[in-house]
């Protein structure tokens, strides 16, 4: 028998409206968007090979999609133990899914893995990823929070 307490009006279903999903999706670029050019122009300035620097950026933008999150749920007043499983719930599944796509993007780009900082494609080629991830995202983030998932868990802590 579960024995954990359920709080209906803290994640209510049903209730995802696509402003609501553009938010919390802007919200996880921005994060995601930090991360992941660190990662990549710290990769590429130190001339690693391809898949360190996506390991980087990938983990960069994770970390900075996390913290956006953690810390408005830590100066909303949760502990960090609390605001930490918060981010968690809140934000893995659309970084994942933003990451996934965008890093595909770049991937498949003819040439962006080789560009330099210098050159135009680097940059259209990530800023076009993120664009491209944004457009699939929003609908996923959508789809969470009208089920009490996601960016949901965030605004309980509001």
């Amino acid at each position: 028998m579960d024995h954990t307490p359920h709080h209906p009006e803290r994640h209510p279903r049903g209730t995802g409206s696509w402003g609501t999903a553009v938010k919390a999706t802007l919200h996880c670029l921005t994060g995601c968007a930090i991360g992941e050019i660190l990662g990549m122009v710290i990769g590429t300035a130190l001339a690693w090979g391809n898949v360190p620097t996506m390991v980087l950026a990938i983990g960069l933008a994770f970390v900075f999609g996390y913290s956006f999150t953690l810390f408005a749920v830590l100066r909303a007043g949760l502990g960090l133990k609390a605001a930490i499983n918060v981010a968690l719930a809140a934000d893995t599944v659309s970084i994942a899914v933003m990451e996934l796509v965008d890093n595909a993007i770049i991937a498949l780009t003819p040439g962006a893995m080789e560009a330099q900082l210098t050159d135009g494609l680097f940059w259209s080629a990530l800023l076009g990823g993120f664009a491209v991830a944004f457009l699939i995202t929003t609908p996923v983030n959508k789809w969470m929070i009208g089920r009490g998932k996601g960016h949901a868990v965030v605004h309980a802590h509001h």
